[in-house]
């Protein structure tokens, strides 16, 4: 802040403190200018209105801020560059606020990090504190509920793209993942696109044009095999998703298979042990890890119903 804005924030202040006080005690005491103490004002021919001064409670009531506001201006920042007699910053307050908590909770973080992830994700309350590391770092991007949206994974499911096991979860928390999905409309070309795409979509058990179809597959075979697998099946060392099972992350229609192809995906997981301590991923691995054991509790229940 220059010397101009700090001058300038001090008179404003001080002149409103100022002007304040005038006002308070200028009408301290009635200003008489008709007979019995009233003002001289006559409303409705008998109406008269009294000249007397504020009850000496409601008075003192502002006196009482007055005096709060001039103690205040002199303990904190509030006049300018003037720091306050008290030194007090926001920048302390949140240091000394992060350091109380770390003595409160460090120990029950530290405990759970001893333990492993899949132990830690059967443990209630250690998934309320995933819960809430992850409402405040994740839903954003994959939602309250993890379900994810158009172009963020589904976290609540079975599918994953660099792997559900604990040790992949933590991994793809800290290190964050990119994913790089390339264009392949210079090498395909129109009908090449239409062609793959045709392809990729009887991959997950849909009917596409037969004749299309054909030629795509072989097509397939050669530009998308590398990562996709010649199953479709995916990888997990690349991030390629599995093509079989119907779970889109942008779109499984015929239009949004062939826009990923023409235009590839390039979809960036962040980094977050630059933000998060360990304990702290361990902590949110093991929420995201419950996520996908549901499912497969669910899913095993469904099976176990038709059986």
């Amino acid at each position: 802040m220059t010397t101009f804005w700090s001058t300038w924030i001090i008179t404003i202040t001080l002149v409103f403190v100022g002007g304040i006080c005038w006002l308070l005690f200028a009408n301290r005491k009635g200003k008489n200018t008709g007979p019995d103490n009233t003002t001289g004002h006559v409303y409705d021919d008998d109406i008269e209105e009294y000249d007397n001064p504020l009850p000496a409670w409601w008075f003192n009531l502002f006196v009482i801020t007055i005096v709060f506001a001039a103690g205040y201006l002199l303990a904190y920042p509030g006049l300018g560059k003037f720091a306050g007699l008290l030194g007090w910053t926001q920048e302390n307050q949140l240091q000394r606020d992060i350091d109380r908590a770390h003595a409160e909770y460090g120990p029950l973080f530290e405990k759970y990090a001893q333990m492993p992830i899949a132990e830690v994700s059967k443990d209630r309350q250690a998934l309320k504190m995933g819960q809430r590391l992850f409402a405040d770092n994740c839903a954003q991007c994959h939602g309250i509920d993890a379900n994810g949206s158009y172009g963020f994974p589904n976290l609540a499911d079975n599918d994953w793209l660099y792997g559900g096991a604990p040790e992949q979860i933590l991994e793809s928390i800290a290190k964050g993942r990119i994913a790089a999905m390339p264009a392949w409309e210079a090498a395909l070309g129109n009908n090449g696109v239409q062609q793959v795409g045709a392809y990729v979509i009887t991959l997950s058990g849909r009917e596409a044009d037969p004749a299309l179809a054909a030629e795509g597959g072989k097509k397939f075979a050669m530009f998308c095999v590398a990562c996709h697998g010649t199953d479709g099946k995916g990888n997990l060392a690349f991030g390629a998703p599995n093509l079989t099972d119907g779970i889109w992350l942008y779109g499984g229609s015929p239009m949004q298979i062939q826009q990923t192809i023409i235009g590839g995906r390039a979809g960036q997981m962040p980094v977050h042990e630059e933000r998060l301590s360990p304990e702290k991923i361990h902590l949110l691995a093991a929420y995201v890890f419950s996520l996908s054991r549901k499912a497969s509790l669910s899913q095993n229940a469904v099976v176990a119903v038709h059986e």
